[in-house]
Parts: C-alpha cells; sequence; structure tokens
C-alpha cells in the first residue's frame, strides 16, 4: 500500500533525485529563472522552498543545514545575501510556475520556475495594472458630454 507516499519519484532513484533537485535549486538561486519540465518543476518548488526560507534569519546553523543539501558555497552566499534581501517581507511563495506548452520530441508538458521578486516584467505590470483601475459608466459619459459643449458653445457668443 501506498499510504501517505504523496511526492513525486520522478522515476528516479533517492540520491538521483536527491542531487538533480539540488542541482536544479542551484541552477534557480544562481540564474533566478530556468526552463524544465512541470513534474520537475512542482517537485522542485516543494525542495527549494523552505531551503529559501531559511536564508530570511542569517545563522550559522541555517547556513550548514542548506550547504548540507546544496553543497555549492557560491549558491549559498547568493541565496543569504541576494535573495535573502529580497524575500524578507514575503511570507511564503518564493517560486513562480509558468506553463510554457508541450516539448516536441515527447510531448511533456514545459514551463519556467522562476524566483517571483526577480521577475522585473511581472512586477511592473502588476504595479500598473492597480494604479489604472477605472470605472466605465454610460449615464456618467453622456452627462459629461453635453456640460463641456455647452460652456464652449457661449464662450464666443459672450464676447
Amino acid at each position: 500500500m501506498r499510504h501517505n507516499k504523496k511526492f513525486n519519484h520522478l522515476s528516479r532513484k533517492k540520491a538521483h533525485r536527491d542531487s538533480l533537485l539540488a542541482n536544479m535549486t542551484i541552477a534557480l538561486i544562481m540564474r533566478k529563472r530556468i526552463f524544465t519540465t512541470l513534474a520537475k518543476a512542482k517537485a522542485l518548488r516543494v525542495y527549494a522552498e523552505p531551503l529559501i526560507n531559511r536564508a530570511k534569519d542569517d545563522s550559522m546553523a541555517n547556513r550548514r543545514l542548506v550547504f548540507s543539501y546544496l553543497q555549492n558555497k557560491e549558491a549559498v552566499t547568493e541565496l543569504f545575501r541576494e535573495v535573502a534581501q529580497k524575500i524578507a517581507d514575503r511570507n511564503g511563495g518564493y517560486t513562480r510556475i509558468l506553463k510554457t506548452g508541450n516539448r516536441l520530441g515527447d510531448n511533456a508538458k514545459t514551463c519556467f520556475i522562476e524566483l517571483v521578486d526577480y521577475n522585473e516584467a511581472m512586477l511592473k505590470t502588476a504595479g500598473e495594472g492597480k494604479k489604472t483601475r477605472t470605472r466605465r459608466s454610460r449615464r456618467k459619459a453622456a452627462a459629461e458630454a453635453p456640460a463641456a459643449e455647452a460652456p464652449a458653445a457661449e464662450t464666443p457668443a459672450a464676447e
């Protein structure tokens, strides 16, 4: 029986799966966005987000724990210096998965997985959408149109 065995094994043994997810996490931290299959991205999110959450508290214990998973000094340094400053006020959801369609060779579902606070284009459009919110109403537009035309007609006649 498979009771309480919910994570995706990705058709790999444990050691292979752990090294795959560690390497993908290192690539995600260093490059901020990677292109992969949807199944691997979902497994990576479960693996990487607790490690990213550890980076909020910069202590020797947390650095050693993250290093035990990643085994890469540059990635750990980048995570605790650069990434931790951007995610300091965020309570969770440090990654975003954007689906990109199917791969030509084997029709696998593909996607981007990226760190949320590093996508400048997405941050710009999200901020602009809230500022430019307007309401459309026929009644208001119809009421303003005759009022705007009437003073313009009166001004030349008064001179």
